[in-house]
């Protein structure tokens, strides 16, 4: 093959290449993101609520039902807008765990009043120390934990209403129903 060939077969590939991986990547979801807690216990914690400052909880909360776990914060605008599917899934009978992310007691209980507060329990973590353990870099983020107190979904940003429908009811009630071997049982390996 002559050089001048060369010069033009060599761009030619990388731009076929790279053509083929970004279109390979448009069905990826912008939300998805890989979390390197999915099958793993959620973190220890011991945190005291919103309400009660006194009162302490650690992630026992977590076992004995399926839970979805939100982080939030007051000062977070989409958490705002994703409260209406948050109240959705708590009237449908979800159990909730709000954790109140980098907040004063404050702005957080306003917060709640103001928009609604669909959550069990709200855990209050003003230094972000659960935050920092589950790898949250910003709100909202979503877990869902089966009731063994594992991590099996992470969402992360906005929860869409199309989100609860196509992602979030189903995921809950695959991780709700006991399965004959828990090996089988695939996670959610990527985020919606």
């Amino acid at each position: 093959m002559n050089l001048r060939r060369l010069v033009l077969f060599v761009p030619l590939v990388v731009v076929v290449g790279l053509g083929a991986f970004l279109y390979q990547r448009l069905d990826d979801d912008p939300y998805a993101r890989d979390s390197a807690l999915l099958s793993r216990p959620f973190p220890e914690f011991s945190l005291s609520t919103l309400s009660e400052p006194q009162a302490r909880l650690d992630a026992s909360l977590l076992k004995g039902q399926v839970s979805l776990v939100n982080v939030w914060g007051e000062w977070c605008p989409t958490c705002k807008h994703e409260m209406p599917q948050l109240l959705d899934l708590a009237s449908r009978g979800v159990h909730m765990v709000g954790v109140d992310y980098k907040d004063t007691r404050a702005k957080g209980r306003q917060f709640l009043e103001e928009f609604g507060n669909p959550f069990s329990v709200n855990l209050f973590d003003p230094e972000g120390t659960l935050g920092f353990d589950l790898g949250v870099y910003g709100a909202p983020e979503t877990f869902l934990v089966d009731a063994e107190g594992v991590i099996r979904y992470h969402h992360t940003g906005y929860i869409r209403p199309e989100d609860v429908r196509d992602v979030i009811l189903p995921t809950l009630e695959r991780i709700a129903e006991p399965a004959p071997d828990a090996a089988s049982t695939p996670d959610e390996e990527a985020s919606s």
